[in-house]
């Protein structure tokens, strides 16, 4: 047979059959006087093993091993091992589809892909069309994204997300959006929300606040003037009294 004639018949292109000797899976087949590689029915055989085996997802190296006489590990034990890796595959994938399942049925709007924890931290808060309490649902998803957050802290934060007082802290917050950076109303706001923090979640928090440089500066220009004044205090109150 002629390399078009084998490819054919195992179902190969003659690219892959030239590929094949190029990597030393197939020996080169004797010439006929022509030039033209004559292969035989064992050529064939042993092509036909090699397509098999790379369609099950083993390497070429891998391949090579399994169909060697002399060397090599054991046919057997190659397929153990790929049968493992795709069980290991399949298991990652069941998992990826479980929390795309969970995300497709957030509500529109949603923070996004959390971890459980948040989840449901999230799902308990009051629904409100805030804009600084789409913030604040944003920077706990970058907290978490860091490392889910711990049952502790989602417990003491949840004693916040479950009070409905809170969202009108947030529309006061809102409300300042116009406001120039010496409103009035920015002294009891800030101090309305401190004391809306639980003692032990700030205690919680770590000693002097420490954050990634230039967090706090990042966090500050999200908001107009008057807001960042508020949302700036609280920081600060939060950094004084943090780590216990």
């Amino acid at each position: 047979m002629r390399i078009g004639e084998i490819a054919a018949l195992v179902g190969l292109t003659t690219r892959a059959v030239r590929h094949y000797h190029h990597v030393g899976l197939l020996a080169e087949p004797e010439r006929r006087p022509n030039g033209y590689r004559a292969y035989s029915v064992r050529d064939a055989v042993l092509l036909a093993r090699v397509r098999r085996l790379t369609e099950l997802g083993l390497g070429l190296g891998e391949v090579r091993d399994a169909l060697s006489d002399d060397a090599g590990r054991e046919l057997t034990e190659i397929l153990e091992e790929l049968d493992a890796d795709l069980a290991r595959q399949e298991a990652d994938i069941r998992e990826r589809r479980r929390r795309l399942s969970a995300l497709l049925a957030e509500p529109p709007g949603a923070a996004g892909p959390v971890s459980p924890a948040l989840a449901a931290l999230l799902a308990q808060a009051p629904r409100t069309d805030s804009p600084s309490a789409a913030k604040d649902r944003a920077y706990l998803t970058l907290l978490d994204s860091a490392g889910p957050v711990g049952p502790e802290m989602v417990a003491l934060l949840g004693t916040i997300a479950a009070d409905p007082a809170v969202v009108e802290l947030y529309e006061r917050l809102d409300a300042l959006a116009d406001a120039p950076a010496d409103d009035p109303r920015i002294a009891p706001l800030a101090a309305d929300l401190v004391a809306a923090v639980p003692a032990e979640l700030i205690a919680a928090l770590p000693a002097g606040g420490a954050v990634v440089t230039g967090f706090k500066e990042a966090v500050l220009a999200e908001y107009t003037p008057a807001q960042a004044e508020v949302v700036g205090r609280l920081m600060d109150a939060f950094a004084e009294r943090g780590g216990g």
